[in-house]
């Protein structure tokens, strides 16, 4: 009896991890996407001209149906002189800098670069990370698997995950308003900016107003647009009057992070077996071991 259980197992395991071990390669693989186009949008941030009201951050939470709380706190500029993350929250937010060749305190806002060849994409193992046409990163979802290999990979910290959510916790950045924007409409922070010190249109016409100003305000600017050419570049280009490490900026460099990360993540997924697989044969091997075990107890 227990020699016929056996096969009866072993026939049943075959035949599971058969099926799941001849799953297509292209269905176990990450599939990311990753489109880039010379029609792609970013938002050239002006640090010169952010006066840290904060309203980003409130039209940003109403946009992404985040809690927004009291109106009355975000007049409270104590907030600013701890430095903050964006995290599960806030998908942006404001900091302040005082700075001794300034009259005045420098505001700075921060929120995922949406980069243009994205760590985050290149690391994700099951595609749930994706570089949209228009410029934004966006998540998705149905694919995530709640791996988090994205925070690990992101060059300026961004992706935050929902710890406190025991069922469908989510990773939590900014996705560039992407509904927003195929609505036809700005990325909420933008439209919400009362000094227009983010500009939203074109990647490269961005790039183009950004060296103007520059050239124009040699006192006003240091000769540096970041984002351009960091990491490869990013949809979102700031200009500063001080140098970008003195404002908590990272020097990530000017090589796409992915060159180091997606060797890695395709060779270790190429011939990728799902999990199941590996439980079903686990499982076997202890329901065998126990059986062995009772029958010499018999």
């Amino acid at each position: 009896m227990g020699s016929q259980s056996r096969r009866d197992f072993l026939k049943t395991a075959g035949l599971l991890g058969g099926t799941m071990v001849g799953l297509d390669v292209k269905d176990a693989r990450a599939t990311p996407k990753n489109v880039l186009t010379d029609e792609r949008k970013g938002v050239l941030v002006d640090t010169t001209v952010c006066i840290g009201c904060r309203r980003c951050e409130i039209a940003c939470k109403e946009a992404h149906d985040l809690p927004v709380g009291p109106l009355e706190q975000y007049d409270d500029r104590s907030v600013l002189e701890v430095f903050r993350r964006p995290d599960t929250h806030a998908l942006t937010v404001i900091n302040q800098y005082e700075q001794d060749s300034l009259q005045q305190a420098l505001d700075v806002k921060v929120q995922c670069m949406h980069c243009d060849h994205p760590a985050c994409v290149s690391a994700c193992i099951v595609g749930a990370f994706s570089k949209q046409e228009n410029g934004a990163v966006i998540w998705d979802q149905s694919r995530c698997i709640g791996c988090r290999y994205c925070m690990v990979a992101c060059p300026f910290q961004v992706p935050a995950f929902e710890y406190d959510k025991a069922l469908q916790p989510r990773i939590m950045k900014c996705d560039f308003c992407y509904d927003r924007q195929m609505d036809g409409k700005l990325p909420a922070c933008v439209e919400a900016c009362p000094v227009e010190a983010l500009t939203f249109g074109k990647r490269y016409d961005l790039l183009e107003e950004a060296h103007r100003r520059i050239d124009e305000n040699k006192d006003r600017y240091v000769n540096h647009v970041y984002g351009e050419k960091e990491v490869g570049g990013t949809a979102w280009l700031y200009l500063s009057p001080v140098e970008f490490e003195k404002i908590d900026f990272p020097d990530v460099g000017t090589e796409p992070v992915p060159g180091a990360t997606e060797p890695i993540q395709h060779a270790l997924f190429k011939f990728f077996i799902p999990p199941v697989s590996l439980y079903a044969l686990l499982g076997g091997i202890m329901w065998l071991g126990k059986n062995n075990k009772n029958e010499e107890e018999e």
